[in-house]
């Protein structure tokens, strides 16, 4: 069911219209798990939670509005949060490289360097 409620273009347009809104610790988070969702050795189960926060992070109807200002995005980080607890061993370098890579490109900043 939470693979049917997340779809990629909501993704990306969540991203690019709220991005610079929900902040860095947001969207770093949500690009953790999209990233790691695309991986063909993340297990089915470990799919199914990254995809339920994911179609939480995308969702119009949140416990907190995201257009609320300073808290709007509280909820949909303790979501990310949650499903990052319990998927963290597939979050890997290259994961968060990938990540890092993207959000240099939205932040300006230098892309991190992938660790040994």
């Amino acid at each position: 069911m939470a693979e049917e409620q997340f779809t990629e273009t909501g993704f990306w347009n969540k991203i690019k219209m709220f991005g610079r809104q929900a902040g860095r610790e947001v969207v770093e988070r949500a690009l953790w798990l999209y990233y790691a969702a695309q991986k063909p050795n993340t297990p089915k189960w470990a799919k199914s939670v990254i995809f339920g926060a994911l179609a939480y992070f995308i969702s119009p109807l949140d416990a907190i509005p995201d257009l609320t200002p300073l808290v709007g995005f509280t909820d949909d980080l303790g979501a990310l949060a949650a499903a990052l607890t319990m998927v963290m061993l597939y979050i890997d370098d290259e994961v968060k490289s990938q990540a890092a890579d993207k959000l240099a490109l939205w932040f300006g900043d230098e892309p991190a360097e992938p660790k040994p």
